[in-house]
């Protein structure tokens, strides 16, 4: 019987701790760390469902979480995602320099509670700063799962500010204005435009820039002319064939990612539409697809690695204040159009170039 007591004394984790206590597991690890934020009325509740359950914090994570070197914890889904991948190498790298360890832990959904167990499970194994990936920092941020947590979080490559959050981003919404100024500028007024997922702040931000820079060359938004995809290939397809299949189809096809903007190339060649003569294609990211494919894509250049790589020096440098920042620290990098073979002018412009030599 005793042996039988102590497994069960074993399997209790501080998530059960938390729902016996009427609590987040955020406010069982702050009380366990002596945080001075947590009530006194809940510190007691959250200790006397310690005593009941017979919980013994896992020590050897909290020797970690006290020991000299810094640990920062990286929450990602889908690592094999060439955007992802630059963004595990920016964060390795900047730890390893740094003299850091980085703990992963793996993303099943966008479930607003696995996000919680799982920052908090990377703060029971010693993490000190947290680093999270879209749209997991936009769905902890919009559900105040960062508030008050015990150790820095820092988004990395949010679509949009997150209000009280450390992140550090591009401008995504000036980079889609950018990239379709670029192609008004070659010529082009029926533009198409595939917003990313409707789960990515991106959805929103990237198709309002795209908006603006319409409005900005005097130019009608055409609602037939956006479509939405998921950020994958096949989501790509979906979205192109939607807008080919256009009676008064675009000469320019503007899409969220690379990986959708690569699915438009391949629908044309399918159709037999010469890419760029035909129809001129950009995409977003700048990721190992764009030059893969033929011809090579134009792209907005999202530096992913050094977003993560600066993330990472962030979040141990919050870590190793003493005091944390009242104010969050927003960082921005530059974004730039990759110009390559997937895009022309078109030929109304080529024809007013002409007139005007």
């Amino acid at each position: 019987m005793a042996r039988s007591g102590r497994r069960a004394s074993q399997a209790i984790t501080i998530q059960t701790v938390a729902d016996h206590a009427g609590v987040s597991a955020m406010t069982v690890s702050n009380v366990l760390n002596n945080s001075p934020k947590v009530r006194q009325s809940t510190r007691d509740a959250v200790m006397a469902a310690v005593r009941e359950l017979n919980y013994v914090p896992n020590m050897a994570a909290r020797s970690l979480a006290s020991a000299s070197v810094t640990r920062i914890g990286l929450l990602y889904r889908n690592i094999e995602n060439a955007f992802l991948s630059s963004i595990l190498v920016g964060a390795l790298d900047a730890t390893s320099r740094l003299g850091a360890q980085l703990l992963l832990r793996p993303l099943e959904s966008g479930d607003p509670k696995e996000i919680e167990q799982q920052m908090q499970g990377l703060v029971e194994n010693g993490a000190h700063g947290i680093l999270i990936v879209p749209p997991y920092c936009e769905v902890a941020n919009r559900h105040g799962l960062t508030r008050d947590f015990p150790v820095p979080v820092v988004a990395l490559s949010p679509g949009d500010a997150l209000p009280g959050d450390h992140c550090v981003r591009i401008d995504d919404y000036g980079a889609a204005r950018d990239m379709t100024a670029y192609l008004i500028g070659l010529g082009h007024r029926d533009i198409g435009f595939i917003r990313g997922g409707a789960g990515h702040l991106i959805h929103r931000t990237r198709c309002e820039g795209y908006q603006a820079a319409l409005r900005d060359a005097g130019l009608s938004v055409r609602p037939e002319l956006i479509a939405t995809g998921d950020m994958s290939f096949e989501s790509g397809l979906v979205a192109g064939a939607a807008l080919l299949n256009l009676p008064d189809r675009p000469t320019a096809i503007f899409a969220s990612n690379d990986d959708m903007a690569a699915a438009i190339v391949s629908m044309a060649h399918r159709r037999g539409l010469d890419v760029p003569r035909d129809l001129s294609v950009v995409g977003f990211d700048d990721t190992p697809i764009a030059v893969k494919i033929w011809p090579s894509l134009t792209t907005v250049k999202h530096p992913g690695k050094q977003i993560s790589s600066e993330a990472a020096m962030l979040a141990i440098a919050l870590a190793k204040e003493k005091n944390v920042r009242p104010f969050p620290t927003v960082r921005y990098l530059e974004h730039q159009l990759v110009l390559r073979e997937s895009v022309s002018s078109t030929g109304s412009h080529k024809s007013l170039a002409a007139q005007n030599m």
